[in-house]
């Protein structure tokens, strides 16, 4: 669709689809605290190996602010009763809460055939297929991780990567209340305006977002059909 809007610091889907890989999992985890899924992600991380399968989770946060491991402090405005995380990930401050679509890919980058510019590019891409099969054109910056509409972000990214596997991820806007943003520098530019997917005629719910964005995210990621949704979430992310 020629309103997918590729901006060109985000050259097409970076990889194929690799019959030898182990398909990922896909975790839909609803709602849940952002600290306890933090240390499960880093677990699952730390405890993975070679023949582990990937795992994506879908999610959304309770209200949170989320600083990266090098975040300057100068950029939290004013958070008033929100809490605040500094975490482990790359990029400075944002915001998370419900009506926005987290998602946590667990990838082995060197089985995927990934660099991390290639992954961060595949995250962004997955977005702007997402929004190009609504028509709203989006792009993503070079110089600015994300994805962007009209100058306004509707996604964010922050990655860590540690033994080789991926951790941490992406936010999307879908219908949240935006106001929270105000109190903060989103990823640390001043003055950013914020947009979500409800208002550009998008999907309105965090759970048709997950939906319509797991297909273009594997596509872009060049992983396979996932297999079956486990009954149950990792103990510490529930």
């Amino acid at each position: 669709m020629s309103l997918g809007g590729t901006a060109s610091a985000c050259p097409p889907r970076v990889a194929a689809a690799r019959a030898t890989m182990p398909a990922p999992v896909i975790r839909r985890l609803g709602r849940v605290e952002y600290e306890p899924t933090w240390r499960a992600m880093q677990r699952f991380t730390a405890e993975r190996g070679a023949a582990t399968a990937d795992e994506i989770w879908f999610l959304e946060h309770p209200p949170v602010y989320t600083l990266g491991v090098n975040a300057s402090r100068a950029h939290l405005l004013a958070p008033g009763d929100i809490p605040v995380v500094q975490v482990d990930r790359g990029g400075e401050v944002t915001y998370h809460g419900p009506g926005q679509l987290v998602v946590y890919p667990l990838v082995d980058l060197k089985r995927a055939g990934l660099g991390i510019r290639d992954f961060v590019t595949a995250l962004e891409r997955g977005v702007i297929d997402l929004a190009a099969q609504f028509g709203i054109r989006a792009e993503c910056r070079r110089s600015a991780p994300g994805v962007y509409v009209e100058g306004r972000k509707l996604a964010s990214l922050g990655v860590r990567v540690r033994r080789g596997g991926s951790y941490h991820g992406l936010a999307v806007n879908v219908a949240l209340d935006l106001e929270p943003f105000r109190g903060i520098n989103p990823c640390g530019y001043q003055g950013l305006q914020m947009t979500q997917l409800a208002e550009l005629g998008g999907p309105r719910t965090v759970s048709a977002c997950a939906r319509a964005l797991e297909p273009h995210l594997l596509r872009a990621l060049g992983l396979q059909p996932h297999e079956p949704a486990r009954a149950l979430a990792p103990a510490s992310a529930s």
